[in-house]
């Protein structure tokens, strides 16, 4: 694979989509991926920290005051070491902290110190992913060069809606992976 030895950090958000990180963490870790997940404390709600460690094999991240017993922070530390910063679920809460610079959280410091590119796949109510609100972080992120894997356009949501929002399927999330590594973002 074109991200064997590649460290990603896999950022998991309070989506319910984030059940989907699991499978996401597994298959980049079997093609030969160095995968670090954070978590929300909302997306260990839905889906618990040692699924993903144990899918991973490393260590999982959820709270900016438990870090490692180095003497430098360990979010500083693993956003230094990161090849890709992939968000997968990603709510309109973190991209609204991205996009205004806002830390109130691991995941969140993480992105603010790491100069990896950053890949992130949105899944959220429709409605939520069209306001204007939403809609300005997201031209703001791509304006700073970050990486959008787009919701599909129409799928059932969680909520009982219909429409845009849902997660892209998870072979979508690592085929992008392999491309922006192959070189074809």
């Amino acid at each position: 694979m074109s991200y064997s030895g590649k460290t990603i950090i896999l950022g998991v958000t309070g989506s319910i989509a984030a059940y989907k990180a699991a499978d996401i963490a597994s298959k980049l870790t079997q093609g030969g991926a160095n995968v670090f997940a954070v978590m929300t404390a909302e997306a260990a709600k839905i889906v618990g920290p040692i699924t993903l460690q144990t899918l991973s094999r490393n260590p999982v991240g959820v709270d900016l005051w438990k870090e490692g017993e180095g003497w430098q922070p360990g979010h500083i530390e693993l956003a230094d070491k990161a090849d890709l910063f992939l968000v997968a679920p990603a709510t309109a809460n973190i991209i609204a902290c991205f996009a205004n610079g806002l830390a109130p959280d691991l995941l969140t410091s993480l992105y603010l110190a790491t100069p990896a590119p950053v890949m992130i796949a949105p899944a959220m109510n429709g409605k939520m992913l069209a306001h204007p609100a939403t809609q300005k972080n997201i031209a703001q992120l791509r304006e700073w060069g970050c990486y959008f894997i787009e919701p599909q356009a129409n799928g059932m949501l969680a909520c009982g809606y219909e429409g845009a929002g849902k997660l892209a399927p998870v072979e979508e999330i690592v085929a992008r992976v392999v491309s922006f590594f192959a070189g074809q973002k």
